[in-house]
């Protein structure tokens, strides 16, 4: 759950930048931020990246899908889900808990946007607000799901989170989702399959298998002789005891021949 601390450090950044760029005047808490007049700019590495303040109302680099209520409640469940996945798999690898710290730090930043903002500076209910973006990149001509872009989307921290997020796993998901299967045993040198697993579990090696058969057949034979042994010595007691028995006297004395 530490993953969860560069969450909070992300949000934290989002929403002061966010208030550095647009301002928040309270009278009662002595909070009077001057921000940036909306639409303006300010060069920050030349003409290149500038500090531009507008609003968006729909996702991430302003992008529209639908009402803003549906938008709201979306992310709020996506955002419960993922805090639900990290917790749950909290010893899991390191790779996919960040990237979904990522996510939630964006989802939470703009969510903040549009569930307060509206109601903050007072122009518009609950879960309508406006998300702030602020950072622009000049950058060629492109098109997206029919819209057509001059210049780079406007984004904000939260944005660039939620991308940092999703390249991570992008990047790095056959780490992140790979599968320990077990390697085949081969022959000496010859490379043909002794064995296949079975399942999960490694086939047992050509000479434990040799000598587990060797065991087995010691272990009859000594069995057999042991048998053997024992049918011998009881039929040499048998003949014993009729000898001592024929040779023995009856109640009137030794037996003798009558005849």
């Amino acid at each position: 759950m530490k993953v969860l601390f560069i969450t909070l450090l992300v949000v934290i950044a989002d929403q002061v930048t966010k208030l550095m760029v647009k301002g928040l005047k309270i009278e009662s808490l002595g909070i009077n931020l001057k921000g940036m007049p909306y639409g303006s700019s300010k060069p920050l590495i030349g003409d290149i990246v500038k500090i531009t303040f507008i609003e968006n109302p729909g996702m991430a680099f302003g992008i529209d899908v639908g009402p803003k209520m549906f938008l709201t409640l979306f992310t709020i469940v996506a955002s419960l889900f993922i805090f639900f996945y990290i917790y749950k798999h909290r010893k899991d690898g390191i790779l996919i808990r960040l990237s979904l710290a990522l996510i939630l730090a964006g989802a939470i930043g703009n969510l903040i946007d549009r569930t307060f903002y509206g109601v903050i500076y007072n122009y518009a209910p609950l879960f309508n607000g406006k998300v702030v973006d602020f950072m622009q990149v000049e950058f060629w001509d492109f098109t997206i799901l029919g819209r057509t872009y001059t210049t780079w989307p406007i984004w904000n921290i939260a944005d660039a989170s939620v991308s940092a997020g999703f390249l991570i796993i992008l990047i790095f998901h056959n780490r992140i989702f790979k599968t320990n299967e077990p390697v085949p045993v081969t022959g000496d040198g010859d490379g043909t399959q002794v064995s296949p697993p079975v399942d999960g579990e490694y086939p047992i090696e050509p000479d434990k298998i040799v000598l587990e058969e060797n065991s087995i057949q010691s272990g009859e034979e000594l069995n057999n002789t042991s048998i053997n042994n024992f049918n011998n010595s009881l039929s040499e007691s048998i003949q014993i005891e009729d000898t001592t028995e024929n040779a023995g006297t009856g109640p009137g004395g030794p037996i003798e021949n009558k005849n």
